[in-house]
């Protein structure tokens, strides 16, 4: 496993991170028990990877602090996060320690490495600001946490709105941006800005369902190719992606995927979701393997580098 510096903050981060959310939440969502998600976080440790994000709104913490037991805690960095709204209304900033305690003792833990406000959406960012970030800041001069991060709404803002206002300030660390093979739209708007200021970037939504299963793939690009935002010239239909696996390339689609936002500049750090050991290492393998053929990543980015309208969710 490769580590770089996470931008301004100094952290050493594998370049391959682990999420406790999205689709499997350490196969929670499926059958996997409590114990058995544990074992995936611990797993991914033992392989190299040394940052763990989860979430309040995902329910996993106390499982990543029970996979991180045993584990030194100044060899892994915890990212976790609070969600701006409770049933769709605003949460008062008074409100906010408490949100900051209870994930500390779900993380049974002393201190966050990274705390991020969730999933912002471009309407709620100057409420962010001005109430949020006041007590973020009471939270990192009490030692309850060490650095400022932010995520966007991939799902809903796949053109990055809220981003495009979070990269005029200054008071962000961290931030989790969505890219992909399938919406690169933050190559240019989000990463020229946070290379320049110094900001690291936690990439998420690099696989998601769109890239794991080539029917919802299918699905995306006939609609692609309807709304006018693909060439018809560039593209197959039915195997859109299928030049990139061969002998010299990528190993499949998902490979393919992980390496292409793994050695995008920019990025520090490429948060994958599993509920499988066997998969956890066969996608820190993609992260550890060389960048794909420079013919293929300019195709790639010839073909879908000026979509901004898909997440590949």
């Amino acid at each position: 496993m490769d580590y770089v510096t996470l931008g301004r903050t100094g952290l050493q981060v594998s370049v391959m991170s682990l999420g406790a959310g999205g689709s499997s939440r350490l196969g929670m969502q499926t059958i996997k028990s409590e114990q058995e998600a544990a074992t995936i976080v611990a797993k991914a440790i033992e392989l190299g990877i040394n940052l763990i994000d989860t979430a309040e709104a995902y329910g996993t913490e106390n499982v990543v602090g029970a996979g991180l037991q045993h584990i030194p805690r100044e060899s892994v960095y915890i990212s976790t996060k609070y969600s701006l709204q409770h049933n769709k209304v605003l949460k008062k900033p008074d409100d906010f320690e408490k949100s900051v305690d209870q994930s500390l003792s779900n993380l049974k833990t002393d201190y966050i490495d990274i705390y991020h406000l969730h999933g912002v959406a471009a309407a709620d960012y100057a409420y962010a600001v001005e109430h949020l970030v006041p007590e973020m800041i009471k939270m990192q001069e009490k030692g309850k946490i060490r650095f400022h991060g932010i995520t966007e709404a991939f799902g809903s803002d796949p053109a990055h709105q809220m981003l495009h206002q979070a990269i005029q300030d200054d008071c962000w660390d961290v931030m989790m941006v969505g890219f992909n093979m399938l919406n690169q739209s933050a190559r240019a708007q989000i990463f020229e800005a946070t290379i320049a200021k110094n900001i690291g970037v936690l990439d998420m939504f690099a696989v998601r369902r769109a890239l794991s299963h080539p029917e919802a793939l299918a699905e995306i690009i006939a609609s692609l190719l309807a709304e006018g935002k693909l060439d018809p010239d560039k593209v197959n239909p039915v195997n859109s992606l299928d030049f990139l696996v061969h002998q010299h390339g990528a190993e499949s689609i998902m490979d393919a995927a992980y390496r292409f936002c793994r050695y995008e500049p920019g990025i520090h750090s490429v948060l994958m979701g599993t509920g499988n050991v066997q998969h956890l290492a066969d996608n820190i393998a993609s992260a550890n393997r060389p960048p794909l053929p420079e013919a293929d990543i300019q195709k790639l980015k010839d073909i879908f580098g000026t979509i901004d309208s898909v997440t590949g969710n």
